[in-house]
């Protein structure tokens, strides 16, 4: 079951864009079910909810090909069924809508939404029904302070993006190192792991395992700054070792585990300069926990509504978002690649290789419509606005007498002047415009960058040639038929 190694979601987003099956297989839903449940029992620093989105995932695909369904219909199965992991596992239906949208979809399909949101929101209640619904975190009370606290919470996010790439870096590097290991078998490398992580965790036994007992002792302010040092750093170099030397089990909650001690480290050095300020270090270490998980996973909207779900506290939103944003935006500078795709580059496998998102790989001129309404400089402004209800257009582009692109009038821009103006003394100019060779990505860019709706067409010899026009019902038509093909 060799694709049972690891956190599983490098292969749910390989398998939603490639379906290409082995990865998702039955025989490797068992295999993660199993070692999964016997990696993190054992004691390694794994968490369950990477393993529970590739079990998840896995039983979507397995139910897309039993139903003989097309790629389209299996590609969203797996989708949904990583959304029901995350929502059983976190209790967090929110969260687990935009972690699939935004980490293993990769973007806001609108086809999916509805189906994640009813996947998630079910998954919550059957683990409600079944575990009563209970907090997987004990949580303080949180009040916001003075406007600078948010100064204190920003150098949290510089710290935590230190120690997220950090924790991304060794952790490629290492896993990069065993496999080089030719004269260790891969089957004796998880006994190796358990040696190293044997040591740890006779030094601290309170990094053994998921920890979030642990980490909702350190929310409740009940550790120092020292203690929650060093089972951050321990935590660190646990995971590392347990993911490196190909134990399954995933990394979601280590990384909340870490951000939390480092969060409260951070609180601990706050709570010494302000010893009146409530509930100190465990604010920091619950915002810790998000930035953390922000630098590392590069999911910030999803380690956002993750925590403000666990808490129910909207006070909390404030602080997390900046210190997330920080964390995520200087992460991502020093580790520009997502550790997900990260590991698949060291599988030898590219997303972008085979299939890249409908938007960067379709043309203009492929989208485009070719047949272009255009209205003459000179044309009244109430014949114009006839034609564009007959049309049920949006827009036109404005001509001169040899059909050269001079300005563009808009249903608003028309209705603004009155009958007696005409096309001229409207339009708008310089035009937007462009170009066949791009991608719609580019276009649809350049759409939202100057807040129109279409694009007038041109040739790049002849900047003022109309070849077609690109409205954004054209981009989504062809994104659409893309998908289903």
């Amino acid at each position: 079951m060799p694709y049972a190694r690891g956190s599983g979601i490098p292969e749910v987003k390989y398998e939603f864009q490639t379906t290409a099956g082995a990865r998702l297989s039955l025989r490797t839903v068992i295999g993660k079910f199993a070692l999964g449940a016997l990696a993190i029992g054992a004691g390694f620093s794994l968490g369950r909810e990477g393993p529970t989105v590739q079990i998840c995932a896995g039983l979507g695909a397995l139910l897309g090909r039993l139903t003989h369904q097309g790629t389209r219909i299996t590609r969203s199965l797996i989708c949904i069924g990583a959304a029901a992991g995350i929502a059983a596992a976190f209790n967090t239906p929110i969260a687990a809508i935009t972690f699939a949208l935004e980490e293993i979809a990769g973007n806001l399909n609108q086809r999916l939404v509805g189906a994640i949101v009813v996947a998630a929101v079910a998954a919550a209640v059957v683990e409600h029904a079944i575990l009563g619904g209970a907090p997987v975190f004990t949580i303080p009370a949180y009040a916001f302070g003075p406007w600078w606290e948010l100064l204190a919470y920003g150098a949290l996010g510089v710290v935590a993006a230190i120690t997220a790439t950090i924790f991304v870096k060794t952790l490629l590097w290492m896993r990069a190192a065993v496999r080089r290991l030719d004269v260790l078998p891969p089957w004796t490398r998880p006994a190796v792991a358990g040696v190293l992580v044997g040591a740890i965790g006779v030094a601290f036994p309170a990094v053994l395992g998921i920890g979030y007992q642990t980490l909702s002792r350190a929310l409740l302010g009940e550790f120092g700054f020292t203690t929650m040092a060093a089972l951050g750093v321990a935590k660190l170099a646990a995971t590392i070792v347990s993911y490196s030397w190909g134990l399954a089990g995933g990394i979601f909650a280590p990384s909340l585990y870490i951000g939390g001690m480092i969060g409260g480290s951070c609180g601990a050095v706050v709570h010494r300069l302000l010893p009146d300020a409530p509930n100190v270090v465990g604010s920091f270490a619950l915002v810790g926990m998000g930035a953390f998980f922000a630098g590392a996973i590069r999911a910030p909207i999803t380690s956002i509504l993750i925590i403000f779900e666990m808490t129910g506290d909207y006070a909390i939103i404030l602080p997390l978002m900046v210190a997330n944003m920080i964390a995520y935006t200087i992460a991502m500078r020093w580790q520009p690649v997502p550790i997900y795709d990260a590991l698949l580059q060291q599988d030898g496998l590219h997303l972008a290789d085979h299939e890249p998102a409908p938007l960067r790989r379709i043309r203009v001129d492929e989208a485009m419509t070719k047949v272009v309404e255009t209205a003459a400089a000179a044309e009244p402004l109430s014949n114009l606005r006839e034609r564009l209800a007959q049309l049920a257009i949006n827009a036109v582009p404005i001509v001169d007498a040899e059909g050269h692109l001079i300005g563009m009038v808009t249903t608003k821009d028309a209705a603004r002047g009155s009958p007696a103006h005409t096309a001229a003394d409207v339009m708008r100019r310089p035009v937007v415009t462009a170009y066949g060779d791009q991608t719609l990505e580019a276009a649809v860019l350049k759409m939202a960058r100057h807040g129109v709706r279409q694009l007038p067409v041109v040739l790049r010899d002849d900047p003022r040639r109309i070849m077609g026009i690109l409205a954004l019902h054209d981009v989504q038509v062809a994104a659409s038929a893309a998908r289903d093909r």
